[in-house]
């Protein structure tokens, strides 16, 4: 389950490449019903085609017919629809709202090195940030931090966007938790990897395509970045502790592991002693994983595990 918003990018980069100019459309907020996340992407060129969405359907529709005639030709400028909008006749489900952020890219000399900077920070490069004023064209600066996944904030009436690879999920070996973990983290619009070694538990999914590979030596082989979750879900010690001990050794921002406290501590003592894990190390591996909510379904442990992943995203503490 890859991000769709590096498939708009390297479409709007095809269009520049033909001398095309372009709108490049960003959510910068939702609320209620609104179906993208901040962050989601959308492109269209000036012939008319159109790349991702924002909606889904209905503000796709509007935003086209306002492109026929002539305007949003400005280098940015902001877009309210549901509640409280300027935009009159559209309406979000269930009276939801969703801000955007329009950027007008004419066929000019920079755009393609504008539109290919942003690209590969999404595919794992050097995170970006976009910095404006509307109305004014965009700066892109490198990041000097590189937190995981997006992030929009505005200081004063200036906009600031961190463009970096969108959080992904490495589900090591599957389970019923996994499973709700996948479906979950697709619905938040995370990357999702699984890997799983065994025939019979890869041949039963249906979500996705697993990696036949003990998770342990994908992450010795191609580890993984500062935007991973690694989750070890199988209540299989043989399985889940060689993965945490290789987990540890990346920049992973959220290691964690099912089991019960008592398991937890047991996992931590064999950690300690056989694998030569030290106490820094060990403090990053969340187990109990998950939310204190009192869960005790499939569904409701992955639900508290993609909370708390959320929580340590966006830098909530316990």
């Amino acid at each position: 389950m890859h991000s769709p918003d590096i498939n708009v990018l390297e479409q709007a980069l095809r269009w520049a490449g033909d001398r095309q100019g372009l709108w490049l459309c960003t959510v910068l907020s939702t609320w209620g019903s609104a179906p993208r996340s901040p962050g989601a992407l959308m492109a269209v060129s000036e012939s008319g085609e159109v790349s991702g969405s924002l909606s889904g359907g209905c503000i796709e529709e509007h935003f086209l017919q306002r492109l026929s005639e002539g305007v949003y030709r400005q280098p940015s400028q902001r877009i309210r629809y549901g509640a409280g909008s300027s935009v009159p006749g559209i309406a979000l489900p269930c009276g939801g709202t969703l801000e955007v952020l329009v950027e007008y890219l004419p066929a000019a000399e920079g755009v393609s090195r504008y539109l290919s900077t942003q690209l590969e920070a999404l595919r794992g490069g050097a995170s970006q940030e976009k910095t404006l004023e509307p109305g004014q064209p965009a700066q892109l600066t490198p990041c000097p931090h590189r937190p995981p996944g997006p992030s929009i904030h505005q200081r004063d009436t200036t906009l600031i966007l961190r463009i970096g690879p969108p959080i992904q999920i490495l589900i090591a070996g599957l389970s019923p938790v996994a499973e709700y973990c996948i479906e979950f983290a697709g619905a938040l619009g995370f990357e999702v990897l699984v890997c799983e070694h065994r025939e019979a538990q890869r041949a039963a999914l249906t979500q996705l395509e697993a990696l036949p590979l003990f998770p342990a030596l994908y992450l010795e082989q191609q580890g993984c970045g500062p935007n991973c979750a690694i989750l070890c879900l199988t209540h299989d010690a043989r399985i889940d502790d060689l993965t945490l001990m290789e987990a540890c050794r990346t920049p992973a921002f959220y290691i964690g592991a099912l089991g019960s406290k008592r398991n937890s501590e047991r996992r931590r003592e064999r950690l300690r002693t056989v694998a030569g894990l030290d106490e820094q190390q060990l403090e990053r591996i969340h187990g109990p994983i998950g939310m204190a909510i009192g869960s005790k379904t499939p569904a409701e442990i992955a639900l508290a595990i993609l909370a708390d992943i959320v929580r340590v995203k966006n830098g909530v503490a316990r």
